[in-house]
């Protein structure tokens, strides 16, 4: 309402100095578990025959539940079967808003893994901010641009907000000085530094929507940038959004009372947690794959076309005839036939119960890859 007075949360710059962030007994012994976790989890990625392989289904993963987080309904299998239909039908917002994460995901790595690309950085956010918010919800909320006006999380106005973050004239400050702590030499471990910058990041609240995702896509960033992994195959926002109300409670609690280290323990116990269950989705994933290719192996339909496309499989687990005309480049006969040899051997499966347009799922790798984003 017009003259009502509201205060905004202006954060201190990082690191925290009153008081500094003390790594008691506790915390240490969260980051060694976490720090192992994250080696383990690397060491698994590194022993696969494939990386893509899990590259392609843990980004896309992450994609779908940092969306769902904002309250975006698409599923992970929704995400697969828009990829696998005619690239002329257009996704619907909920899936535009996931694939837009993707685009906005590749375009930052393509830029850190540059000579001559940008490194992490407030330009960086904000051209990956343009990459996430076009075409969809927000669109029309200055995309790569910060704010010029004030914001709130919760309530109707700021005066009722449950959050205000700072005023607009005080964010290039802050940002600047976010971006020099990135760079700075620190006596604290990479990951706790990685958990401060995203409270920062959240903190601050920098453009008019799209902070959540971004403040979670920087986490994947700095892991990659800081050599903890050599890939982003963390989907770390299943933790949060399991934990969502505890996730938002630990990042107030910094805010209203100085808590750093009750979020740093919740955010390593997450990183732990995610990476030991993604290095048993490797695992499982890839026992999955080796006991269907035995299995398609000792079928006398198994022609090559059909064994080239089961090693498609999972990069490409949702199938049509016309997508798989495609990747073998082939003809629409042959594409038929490798899938009913897979449909023999018990890998694919038909989901639509149509006669044309038909859809084939890849059924038991998509149900081992898909918890926790249904």
């Amino acid at each position: 309402m017009a003259g009502e007075e509201v205060r905004a949360f202006v954060p201190s710059p990082l690191p925290p100095e009153s008081p500094p962030v003390g790594l008691d007994d506790s915390l240490q012994q969260a980051l060694e578990m976490a720090t192992a976790a994250l080696a383990d989890l690397e060491l698994a990625g590194g022993m696969v025959p494939s990386v893509s392989w899990f590259l392609y289904s843990f980004v896309r993963k992450e994609a779908v539940l940092t969306s769902q987080i904002e309250g975006t309904q698409a599923t992970l299998v929704d995400l697969l079967s828009s990829e696998a239909v005619d690239e002329t039908v257009g996704p619907d917002p909920d899936i535009e808003e996931v694939t837009n994460y993707l685009d906005a995901l590749a375009w930052s790595r393509n830029q850190l893994s540059r000579p001559d690309g940008l490194p992490i950085s407030a330009r960086l956010l904000s051209e990956a901010h343009i990459q996430l918010m076009q075409g969809v919800r927000g669109s029309d909320k200055q995309p790569g641009e910060v704010r010029r006006s004030q914001n709130w999380v919760g309530g109707t106005r700021p005066g009722n907000a449950a959050f205000v973050p700072p005023p607009p004239h005080l964010l290039s400050q802050a940002l600047s000085a976010l971006e020099r702590y990135i760079h700075a030499d620190h006596e604290l471990p990479p990951l706790i530094r990685i958990g401060l910058i995203h409270v920062q990041f959240e903190t601050l609240h920098p453009y008019l929507d799209g902070n959540g995702r971004l403040g979670r896509l920087l986490i994947a960033l700095l892991l990659e940038d800081w050599g903890l992994l050599r890939e982003p195959l963390l989907y770390i926002s299943l933790f949060l959004k399991r934990h969502r109300m505890e996730y938002y409670r630990r990042l107030d609690a910094v805010r209203t009372a100085g808590e750093w280290e009750p979020w740093l323990q919740f955010y390593l116990d997450g990183v732990a947690s995610i990476a030991t269950e993604a290095v048993a989705a490797i695992r499982d994933l890839g026992e999955q794959v080796e006991s269907d290719r035995i299995r398609l192996l000792a079928l006398k339909e198994a022609t090559v076309p059909a064994v080239r496309l089961f090693e498609l499989l999972p990069e490409h687990p949702v199938v049509t005839v016309t997508r798989v005309v495609k990747l073998l480049d082939t003809t629409r006969p042959t594409a038929g036939k490798a899938i009913s040899a897979l449909e023999e051997a018990g890998i694919l499966k038909e989901i639509t119960g149509r006669k044309r347009d038909r859809t084939w799922h890849y059924g038991k790798y998509i149900e081992i890859l898909r918890e926790g984003t249904e």
